[in-house]
């Protein structure tokens, strides 16, 4: 007897689709600067805000923050939109629940017996 058929049903983790339009999102969230940025728009009032109001508290350049906020926008975890000069930053709560529920889904199946063992 092999030791295939003893194993759990296939497809309790995450599928390739899954893991592959969540793994921008992760290395975008990967960064320090990146995450610092991320928390600082969703901690101000209506989680928006201007790059004004978020560039203060960070030890690098604009354009190191401008080339910081494109990575979140591109991977679908803020917006933006240009009011004359300056440009505000929304977080896309879209984006976060559905990577809450990602990783909701699998802190569910840690710890369940899935072994080749045979269990008497």
């Amino acid at each position: 007897m092999s030791n295939q058929n003893l194993l759990s049903p296939v497809g309790r983790g995450l599928s390739t689709d899954q893991a592959e339009t969540a793994t921008p999102v992760l290395k975008a969230l990967a960064d320090p600067v990146r995450l610092r940025l991320l928390s600082e728009i969703a901690a101000h009032p209506g989680a928006e805000a201007c790059v004004c109001d978020i560039s203060g508290p960070f030890d690098v350049s604009q354009p190191t923050i401008s080339h910081h906020l494109k990575v979140l926008r591109e991977a679908g975890l803020i917006t933006g939109e240009r009011r004359a000069t300056w440009v505000y930053y929304r977080v896309n709560t879209d984006a976060l629940q559905h990577l809450s529920d990602l990783l909701g889904g699998l802190a569910s199946v840690v710890g369940e017996a899935r072994s080749c063992e045979v269990r008497s």
